[in-house]
């Protein structure tokens, strides 16, 4: 994904009607406002309602918390950074990644905004019923592992907010640089962003230095 000029001020125009246009921004606070609530509810009913024991209830969201980290790390390499052949499809690819590496500084688009959000939110929730009832033969774990799932993608979207808006603390250091790099160097590199884990497991760390040519 390459741009002639990356913009750091601005913003991209996804469309040319002004309600569809607000509709592709929003804060973190809006977002954390309907899934920080929603999880905690879901662990709530989990134990309360459905009776499992708040030790399964932790593995369960542990679990999928751990699965975030891989989740987000082929989304963000082989989804956002699809290379589409077609004019539909790379104006697809530009709405939902494409204007954050033209426009990386641009906060409004930092937090998926809620509409999209919900949408897919219950997409994901439904797969993962999906795969627990014809695994376990109930849904009822759904409960516990898409919390997990969600506090994952919220602690991605808030790492990467953090890192577009703010100057690294020293401990995280490694993020803000791999992140960095990953737009202004290396776009087929670095898609690990609450992590690196990843991209050492797969090979994909930005470079540390380039090589002198002689």
């Amino acid at each position: 994904m390459h741009f002639d000029k990356i913009k750091n001020t601005g913003q991209a125009r996804l469309f040319k009607n002004d309600f569809l246009e607000s509709l592709t921004k929003t804060r973190p606070w809006v977002i954390y406002s309907i899934y920080i609530p929603l999880c905690m509810y879901l662990i709530y009913y989990s134990h309360d309602t459905l009776g499992y024991a708040y030790s399964f209830i932790a593995m369960m969201f542990f679990g999928a918390l751990a699965f975030w980290t891989l989740f987000e790390y082929f989304a963000h390499r082989y989804l956002f950074h699809y290379e589409p052949s077609s004019d539909w499809a790379t104006r697809i690819v530009y709405i939902f990644h494409g204007n954050h590496h033209e426009y990386p500084r641009d906060r409004m688009r930092l937090f998926m905004p809620p509409v999209p959000s919900i949408i897919l939110a219950a997409v994901v929730f439904s797969l993962i019923y999906l795969f627990s009832l014809l695994f376990t033969g109930t849904g009822d774990y759904a409960y516990m592992f898409f919390p997990g799932f969600m506090i994952g993608y919220l602690a991605y979207v808030s790492m990467h907010y953090a890192i577009h808006a703010f100057a690294p603390p020293k401990p995280l250091k490694a993020l803000w640089r791999n992140h960095h790099l990953h737009h202004y160097k290396y776009p087929e590199r670095g898609f690990g962003v609450s992590s690196v884990f990843w991209d050492v497991v797969f090979g994909s760390l930005p470079k540390e230095k380039e090589k002198k040519t002689s």
